[in-house]
């Protein structure tokens, strides 16, 4: 089998193609979601090495719908997340790539080069950051920092985001927004925020992180209150604790009885 290390080197030689300058940038259907030659060329070169160090695995990753999913082993991978960010040459972006087998999580790494943060986790091993082993914080509802957002690529749910995030906001101590939904997991991992709601994400923005999350002590579920699912878009709720991530979802099911997608 292969090892962590081996993913964590791959997805660092491929940060390389995050270059400062010189990318070029194009929409994908709305001028909020959009694509840039670095986020293909990342994804270009994970796809190939990490075929290379599995063989016969598959894949499902965020750009040009790269979709190939009938294998016992498969790659999911945001080449980068916070696209937006990167962009505008913000810090807040970084590769992400799990590895499930037979759609169970088994490994995960994110590498965020400009905030100089490698996070890893293998099930069952517990989650590190720049190789020293990282949990989430103690902290109560009341004390806890809220990573959320709203709806940026289906804003046809803000008010309804609005209105989760205010009755949160209201009961902890603040609310922070990132725009990557992978280094928000991460840093939850870290203890440096405490709960987490996002009404709509895909697979390869949260399966590495949520695995991150899970081993630092984390706890991850999503509208039904079980493991978010890797196939699919899902709602993710997050927390430090379960008591306080019951706390968010109860919040969030006052708001929305039903999944609106």
């Amino acid at each position: 089998m292969i090892e962590l290390e081996s993913i964590s080197h791959i997805v660092q030689e491929a940060s390389r193609l995050m270059v400062r300058e010189g990318f070029s940038v194009k929409e994908k259907g709305t001028v909020e979601n959009i694509v840039t030659t670095s986020d293909l060329a990342v994804q270009d070169f994970l796809t190939e090495r990490l075929s290379a160090l599995l063989p016969g695995s598959g894949f499902l990753c965020e750009e040009e719908d790269l979709e190939d999913l009938d294998h016992e082993y498969v790659w999911i991978i945001d080449p980068i997340d916070g696209t937006a960010n990167y962009a505008r040459a913000d810090a807040n972006c970084c590769i992400s790539v799990a590895l499930f087998r037979k759609w169970e999580p088994l490994m995960g790494v994110v590498y965020s080069p400009w905030r100089g943060e490698l996070y890893c986790a293998e099930q069952g091993k517990g989650a590190f950051c720049n190789g020293k082993p990282i949990h989430v914080s103690g902290r109560s509802f009341k004390e806890g920092i809220l990573f959320s957002a709203m709806s940026t690529y289906r804003k046809e749910f803000a008010k309804t985001c609005s209105d989760i995030i205010y009755d949160l906001y209201m009961a902890c101590n603040d609310f922070r927004r990132m725009g990557s939904a992978a280094v928000e997991l991460c840093l939850m991992a870290r203890g440096f925020a405490d709960l987490y709601f996002e009404i709509r994400l895909m697979p390869w923005d949260y399966a590495a992180a949520a695995l991150i999350l899970r081993e630092a002590g984390g706890t991850v579920v999503s509208f039904d209150g079980k493991t978010p699912s890797p196939r699919k878009p899902s709602l993710v709720i997050a927390a430090n604790t379960p008591e306080n991530c019951k706390r968010v979802f109860d919040t969030v099911r006052r708001h929305l009885p039903l999944l609106p997608y």
